[in-house]
């Protein structure tokens, strides 16, 4: 679920992609037209379809859709549709077990093997050294079972089988034996398999479910009531859109096409029928632009965690070209500015979620497409939300929220 595939965030500016009709002059008032062309701008690329919204202290002041659910049959993307939103989960996971560590119910320095014990951690690469904030921040050196050739046949290629409910540890076992990609503290690789450990922690110190816990203390105090760990809890899947997924060379050479996805044009397939239980605490929420913009504003404005934890996550070093790595949290550096948020890409689905830096501005994007192991591909929603026309028409916006009239 990284999002590693390009420089989505190369500081050329937006993508090619986005046309310059979605952009309004400096001087010019932006309105919600233009955002909605903007979104449109990413469907005529190739997108099936994208929902977003954008929000500021007030609360969500615009939400918008372009494309479409189901394109054999031709509906539209509706704004009560949900979506996948890949590793935008772990940063759900991130708050509670940060508000385990401020309930001293937890240590950052305790390591996977002494909580979760010997025989759950067994073959892990750095299980019995590694920390909890080495987790969090992706320096555990933990190999993450989304590089292994057989997962990723079986996870989301050739192999699948999409009525498969996946076990929570189950995924681990693609990593036992496998040599650990670095010293524990070493420096930045990604890692789903950390989130896995993490969702186990979270169990074991609490004694309840990884659902539950994001359940009692994140989504209903802020009533977010569209959001679910799907293949755990019950849901509403009839609300969910069609799910693509492009199928380009590097996909068909490195995953395989499951008999079950027929192809629908060339370079996308049609991925519905799965689910999301094989990334479970490491991608497994499916949400609205809506739901993850007011917890964004939650985080961002310490509603759900106290500020030494926030700085916590904000303890920056250096990840990608492109971002830079806190804990459990990224910065990415844009050409319209640096936002802290994270991005996910699944099996049919990719998300962006970003609040701008010095701006009161947040913005989520999903769309019903993924593009996991597939080199180039058309634009995801990271892609939007995070590095396009639309981000920059997205801080006009907000800005203009508190112009004087």
């Amino acid at each position: 679920m990284e999002v590693g595939r390009r420089e989505l965030l190369a500081a050329a500016g937006a993508m090619p992609w986005m046309s310059a009709a979605g952009v309004a002059a400096a001087d010019l008032p932006v309105t919600p037209a233009m955002l909605a062309e903007a979104l449109a701008s990413a469907v005529a690329a190739g997108t099936p379809g994208l929902s977003a919204a954008i929000a500021t202290r007030r609360g969500v002041i615009w939400t918008g859709v372009a494309g479409l659910a189901d394109i054999g049959a031709g509906r539209a993307i509706d704004e009560a549709d949900l979506f996948g939103i890949g590793s935008i989960t772990k940063l759900f996971v991130t708050v509670v077990v940060l508000q385990l560590v401020e309930q001293k119910r937890l240590s950052v320095d305790a390591t996977p093997r002494a909580l979760l014990g010997a025989a759950a951690t067994r073959g892990i690469a750095n299980a019995d050294t590694a920390t909890i904030g080495q987790l969090l921040a992706h320096s555990a050196g933990v190999p993450s079972w989304e590089d292994d050739p057989a997962w990723i046949r079986r996870g989301r290629g050739v192999a699948i089988d999409p009525a498969h409910r996946w076990g929570k540890t189950e995924a681990l076992d693609y990593i036992r034996g496998v040599p650990a990609t670095g010293a524990p503290g070493a420096g930045f690789r990604y890692s789903n398999s950390g989130y896995t450990l993490l969702g186990l922690i979270v169990e074991r110190v609490t004694g309840r479910s990884a659902g539950a816990e994001i359940r009692d203390r994140i989504l209903t105090p802020l009533a977010l009531a569209d959001t679910w760990l799907d293949g755990f809890e019950a849901g509403r899947p009839e609300r969910l859109p069609h799910r693509y997924h492009y199928a380009t060379d590097a996909f068909r050479r490195d995953a395989g096409i499951a008999p079950a996805f027929a192809t629908v044009r060339p370079g996308l397939i049609d991925a519905t029928g799965a689910n999301l239980s094989v990334e479970w605490t490491a991608g497994g929420i499916v949400s609205s632009p809506r739901d993850l913009a007011t917890f964004a504003l939650a985080l961002r404005d310490g509603r759900l965690l106290r500020p030494p934890s926030l700085a916590y996550m904000r303890q920056w070093k250096s990840a990608r070209s492109y971002a830079e790595m806190g804990h459990g949290l990224f910065r990415f550096i844009t050409p319209t500015g640096a936002f802290e948020g994270h991005a996910g890409s699944v099996l049919g689905f990719t998300g962006g979620l970003g609040w701008a830096e010095g701006e009161d501005a947040v913005v989520a994007v999903l769309a019903n497409v993924g593009a996991m192991h597939a080199g180039e591909t058309p634009p995801a929603a990271y892609d939007v939300a995070l590095n396009s026309s639309f981000t920059g028409l997205a801080l006009r916006y907000t800005g203009q929220q508190y112009s004087p009239k």
